[in-house]
């Protein structure tokens, strides 16, 4: 499994949270504390907002805690909105084009998870992509897959819909196919104004989610949403609850019961 971080909130370079807290994102890809893979040495990617509605990308193929690139421009850009992701393959192949997280026009999304028996389904749900938007889809992994069935369901227009209606027809394929396996996930997914985060598993064992601020108590709200904590401060974090959907904007957060659309 992999691990990530969405910030939002006043700009701040980006190497303060991949590189310099206790277990900042890159120790996590090296020893993550909470994860079922400790090491997550599959690849990394940034993506970030600027001037530009459309978000910066920068992804490579090797482990985040030892490359010089990565930590090299993480120190020079400052961002009021990035996701940061380093990688656990879950069977698709290393590359560039597999390392979350992934963009199209102003959103951002990445994921942590996995569809059970993705293999006996993946022909079907990429078939119910939207004919406009797969000629975009580049890479082999469920999680690309489900940003663009995200995205077809009106990602734009609504985004807590949007997840609802994408697990429910996800959930509805696996089911046709007699897959036992679960759907597990957190994931999340910006158009450079706002933040969704869901935490969700068929089999109620998805993967550890939290959220907090990213400097403490501060004047100026910041959010911070994580696969595990940065330190040891537990008053700090807050686990999101499972079947739960957060969003956050404005330096507002609010949580809310999530169910897959039938």
């Amino acid at each position: 499994m992999c691990r990530w971080l969405a910030y939002s909130g006043p700009p701040i370079f980006l190497d303060t949270l991949i590189f310099k807290p206790e277990n900042s994102l890159a120790t996590q890809s090296l020893t993550a504390r909470q994860s079922v893979t400790t090491t997550n040495g599959d690849g990394f990617g940034i993506g970030w907002y600027g001037d530009k509605p459309e978000p910066g990308q920068f992804r490579d193929i090797l482990p985040a805690w030892n490359d010089s690139n990565l930590h090299a421009v993480s120190e020079q850009i400052a961002s009021r909105l990035f996701f940061a992701h380093v990688r656990a393959s879950t069977g698709t192949p290393t590359a560039r084009v597999n390392c979350h997280p992934f963009r199209h026009g102003r959103h951002l999304f990445m994921h942590n998870g996995q569809i059970g028996g993705f293999e006996r389904v993946r022909r079907e749900l990429t078939l119910r992509v939207r004919p406009d938007l797969f000629p975009r889809l580049q890479g082999t992994t469920d999680s690309e897959l489900f940003f663009f069935l995200l995205l077809g369901h009106g990602l734009d227009d609504d985004p807590a819909a949007a997840f609802a209606r994408a697990v429910g027809e996800v959930l509805a394929v696996m089911a046709r196919a007699g897959i036992g396996e679960p759907l597990r996930m957190t994931a999340a997914v910006s158009d450079g104004d706002g933040i969704q985060a869901l935490r969700y598993a068929s089999d109620g064992r998805a993967p550890t989610l939290y959220y907090g601020d990213a400097a403490g108590p501060s004047p100026d709200a910041s959010v911070l949403i994580l696969s595990e904590p940065l330190d040891q401060q537990t008053g700090r974090w807050t686990a999101i609850p499972q079947s739960h959907l957060l969003s956050s904007a404005g330096g507002k957060v609010t949580v809310a019961p999530f169910s897959p659309a039938t």
